[in-house]
């Protein structure tokens, strides 16, 4: 089939962008207004510190702020990830782009000027005016980053750039939703296949060989042509930060990242370094069977998502996955179920696949309307595990956004991706408890192992590529495509050995992500993953309790550290043992698959 145009997908497959803003002109009217603000925000300068009264002004002011600045962002970068080749949505993306920075510049004298109030000071003000209790953990963190903050106008110089700044990001988005474009490739029966970035997913999980392997030599020789830019691109992110690291008095620009996720260098080491030790024995079996199962001459980079039993595929369609979801998610609670059923109800996700859309799937949330999801819906059965993953995060914004203020309502990255998992898991125990069918449970497997396969393998081997990469870079060494591509290349054959296949198309896979312009992301989808394991794991031990533990780590939003928030679901991260624990589990499925296999 022939991708559609954005015009032609039906409203229902869409998301609704009314409930940001009507109209493209009351969006435009909504520009004003937060001009309006920023004036209210300058009068604040000098005067932060003045008061107890005055701190909490201010940062009163600041939050309503940044809650109109980002409902007036997302409108526009939402519309551009549905249609990045529409002009105007590139035009209102850049746009708001433009205001974000002038607004992190305008705003850049508050955190300089909290920080210049003593510890002692601040405690004060707080027992002077209760309300500013609300932004202790803000506070703290501000004095915490104390040593790091340059001077006033430098900052203000450097967030003037904030636009400048996030132009890797943007070329590279830019580029693979408005330039790059794919050719129909035939297989020998003599059909012609359409290729895109968002559809080649489909592909790779193919049980035909010949079509799975030509059109991932299609999607490679585009990306061959590409390398050279996209490196550009990524070399001057990292660039970027390796500067600012260094003009902020860091040992290195992983420690800077790191600490902005409020993760030490061990938690960080320790994660990427026991995952890889203990998951690729598992990995490699998983492999093996699936060379011997589908008769392949080799196993290729290209074969690892092929299905085990190509002719199971079940099928559903949105509405039945929707369902299905909602009574795998009941654990959960009232409150819980009732931003699923509104996510599912209210036209909160954008499921289509047309042209110039983003690949992949995401949540945006923007504080104080509800989360937008986007992904692309093929009528099987794996899209209801990706549906039920971002919802997950729907799920935990929400919850947080409803008890938070905005500048207490994100959590660390390292736990970001607990949430979304933790729904994939409680889907595939709903799937196993009410189906006999012997191949849906081997299928079900195969699922949950593609989720572990995509946050254990996939994921910690683009956070080994970044530690490589930002090792190097450190050492200003410059980040060239061939550097990248070399570089993944030998992450993926330190990782599979012999048993897997790794050719340079292999390598050109870090182009694929847009993660690595998000700091140290890739890495925390392992540590989410483990959490969600050990607490999913609590939840059948010890039902409501643990549920309880879980949904208020949800409501805590920002307001305590990774560490902390998995304490509060009942996991603890100060160690390898959960890790441990997961990569057994990861065993333990392959284990049941081989014997259902024999």
């Amino acid at each position: 089939m022939k991708t559609r145009i954005r015009k032609d997908i039906p409203a229902e497959e869409t998301w609704n962008l009314d409930d940001l803003f009507e109209s493209r002109e009351s969006w435009i009217q909504a520009e004003e207004e937060i001009k309006s603000k920023l004036e209210e925000i300058a009068s604040w300068k000098g005067n932060v510190a003045e008061s107890a009264s005055a701190l909490l002004q201010s940062l009163e002011a600041r939050d309503r702020l940044q809650e109109a600045v980002m409902r007036f962002a997302s409108y526009a970068n939402l519309k551009e990830t549905a249609d990045g080749t529409d002009p105007d949505n590139q035009k209102d993306s850049a746009r708001a782009a433009g205001l974000g920075a002038r607004v992190e510049k305008d705003t850049a004298f508050i955190p300089s000027e909290v920080m210049e109030i003593p510890a002692e000071r601040i405690e004060l003000f707080i027992r002077e005016e209760p309300r500013l209790e609300d932004f202790r953990r803000i506070l703290m963190r501000l004095l915490e980053k104390k040593p790091h903050r340059l001077s006033p106008e430098t900052e203000e110089v450097l967030a003037a750039f904030g636009e400048v700044h996030k132009a890797p990001y943007m070329i590279f988005e830019r580029s693979r939703t408005s330039d790059m474009r794919f050719p129909a490739f035939q297989t020998s029966d003599g059909k012609e296949h359409d290729l895109t970035f968002n559809n080649f997913s489909n592909y790779e999980t193919s049980p035909d060989t010949e079509l799975r392997r030509k059109a991932y030599e299609a999607f490679t020789g585009v990306l061959q042509q590409y390398k050279n830019t996209y490196a550009a691109a990524l070399s001057v992110e990292i660039r970027k930060q390796v500067i600012e690291s260094r003009l902020r008095g860091y040992s290195s620009v992983t420690s800077m990242l790191l600490d902005e996720q409020q993760v030490t260098l061990e938690m960080y080491h320790r994660q990427l370094d026991t995952i890889q030790e203990t998951i690729a024995p598992h990995m490699r079996r998983f492999a093996a069977l699936k060379k011997r199962m589908l008769g392949l001459d080799k196993m290729t980079f290209s074969d690892l998502k092929a299905p085990i039993d190509p002719e199971f595929d079940p099928g559903t369609t949105y509405e039945e996955a929707g369902g299905m979801i909602l009574e795998a998610l009941q654990v959960m609670g009232p409150e819980y179920m009732e931003v699923m059923k509104a996510g599912l109800e209210n036209r909160w996700v954008d499921r289509a696949d047309n042209v110039g859309k983003r690949s992949g799937a995401f949540c945006a949330s923007p504080y104080g309307v509800h989360p937008y999801i986007l992904m692309t819906w093929s009528d099987a059965m794996r899209n209801a595990f990706t549906l039920a993953h971002e919802l997950g995060h729907a799920g935990h914004f929400r919850l947080a956004g409803q008890c938070q203020r905005i500048s207490s309502t994100r959590a660390s990255l390292y736990f970001i991706e607990a949430p979304s998992t933790m729904n994939e898991m409680l889907l595939s125990r709903h799937i196993l408890q009410n189906s006999e069918d012997e191949r849906m449970h081997r299928w079900v497997i195969l699922q949950s192992l593609g989720t572990y396969y995509h946050n254990f393998v996939t994921h910690i081997l683009e956070g080994e590529l970044q530690r490589r990469i930002y090792e190097a870079a450190d050492q200003d060494i410059p980040v060239t495509a061939d550097l990248l591509t070399e570089e993944k290349q030998k992450v993926l054959k330190d990782f599979w050995g012999e048993d897997v296949e790794i050719d340079e198309g292999a390598g050109l896979t870090w182009m694929r992500q847009p993660h690595y312009y998000m700091g140290l992301y890739p890495y925390t989808y392992s540590a989410g993953l483990t959490a969600s394991t050990a607490a999913a794991g609590k939840i059948i031990e010890d039902g409501q309790p643990a549920v309880d533990r879980w949904i208020q780590a949800l409501k805590d939003g920002g307001t305590k550290t990774p560490l902390e928030l998995m304490q509060t679901a009942g996991v603890d991260m100060s160690t390898d043992e959960p890790i441990r624990q997961a990569a057994a589990y990861v065993g333990h499925l392959v284990d049941e698959l081989i014997k259902s296999c024999e």
